[in-house]
């Protein structure tokens, strides 16, 4: 039922440490975790087996980061997200997972670009988002990240220009994320995806994922906040080109 090529093992602690220092505060990192797994495995069998990981992870950040946390944000992001992940989950078997990554990619890379360079480099203070914003980049963040765990270029648009305290932002993150992967548990289930190699090979890769989670939790907390930005922006970026390169390969 395991798999005995050490390839896949090495490609799949890779996947799950990204997400643990994701987990930690991280958030950027976390979406090079299921593209690293899918070199290896289908990409749906990929998310699945990275989901009760990500559970997991939530929990142990849950708990880290439970007392500071945006409930504004959490209001307007959480009910785009169930609507997203409804939508995924009804146009899994149609949408291409190349070109969901590519206009991800895209607007990610855009958005970055301007914080960067463009008006909003030039703002002094923090701006916040309308609620619609919210709804429709929670929309977004559900369905991407139902498609391959890839929701917080999304997620990041409209609560990043907040310029919100830095671990009020990974509170939020935490408790937004860690609701949208149990809402995902339901399509995932009724898809057949949790099969017994899935949920083994979860179960194996566990203690990693507890241990790269602790780590990022303490490295989140000890990093300045203008320096955390920083790192958050440049993750983003990474991931832009990443997002863009991955899907437009597989479309040409």
């Amino acid at each position: 039922m395991l798999p005995a090529d050490p390839v896949f093992w090495f490609f799949a602690a890779a996947a799950v440490t990204c997400f643990g220092f994701a987990k930690g505060g991280f958030g950027g990192i976390g979406m090079a975790g299921t593209p690293i797994l899918a070199l290896v495995v289908p990409p749906l069998e990929a998310a699945a087996i990275l989901l009760p990981i990500l559970l997991m992870q939530d929990a142990i950040s849950l708990w880290a980061f439970r007392r500071e946390w945006d409930a504004w944000n959490l209001k307007v992001l959480l009910p785009g997200a169930v609507a997203g992940i409804g939508i995924a989950w009804a146009l899994a078997a149609y949408v291409s997972d190349a070109w969901v990554k590519l206009i991800i990619g895209v607007i990610a890379f855009v958005f970055v670009m301007n914080q960067w360079f463009g008006l909003a480099a030039k703002a002094a203070k923090a701006t916040r988002p309308s609620a619609a914003s919210g709804i429709l980049w929670g929309a977004a963040s559900g369905f991407t990240s139902t498609l391959a765990h890839a929701g917080s270029p999304p997620m990041n648009i409209h609560v990043l220009p907040q310029k919100l305290p830095k671990m009020v932002f990974i509170g939020t993150f935490t408790i937004f994320f860690a609701a949208v992967n149990a809402i995902k548990v339901v399509p995932f289930f009724f898809l057949g995806e949790f099969t017994d190699r899935v949920l083994v090979i979860a179960l194996v890769l566990m203690p990693l994922a507890i241990f790269t989670n602790i780590a990022g939790i303490r490295l989140a907390r000890r990093v300045p906040e203008e320096l955390f930005y920083r790192i958050a922006y440049f993750l983003m970026f990474l991931v832009a080109l990443a997002l863009i390169w991955q899907g437009a390969s597989a479309i040409l």
